[in-house]
């Protein structure tokens, strides 16, 4: 899993406390056997430790099915109170025979521009 992120200062409002990222996650069937994304659990922490937990069916409408070696990508948004955050959480996937497994998501960065060194 591969995520980048970056700031939409055009969508944000900072004297409201309102920082929205857009952000591009490329996911890659590492296994030896296919399997779906079924849904996704996103845990978004800003600089204040506000937590939002994000849980729903597939992502952006898809739930895509990946072949060994065969990656997806899409790209989508968050909105935080802070200048910095994290994202992370997981997918839950179904392999080819039924079995339901879950892929970590590790945490990345949320950042304006020019606030982290």
């Amino acid at each position: 899993m591969q995520a980048v992120s970056h700031y939409l200062p055009e969508q944000s409002d900072e004297a409201d406390e309102r920082y929205v990222f857009a952000y591009t996650i490329t996911i890659t069937n590492t296994g030896e056997e296919s399997a779906q994304l079924i849904s996704r659990h996103w845990i978004i922490t800003d600089a204040n430790s506000r937590v939002q937990e994000v849980r729903g069916m597939g992502v952006v409408g898809e739930q895509p099915t990946l072949q060994p070696g065969e990656s997806f990508q899409y790209s989508s948004g968050s909105a935080i109170a802070t200048p910095v955050g994290t994202m992370s959480g997981s997918y839950q996937m179904q392999g080819a025979d039924g079995t339901r497994f879950e892929a970590a998501i590790p945490a990345f960065v949320l950042s304006v521009p020019r606030v982290l060194h």
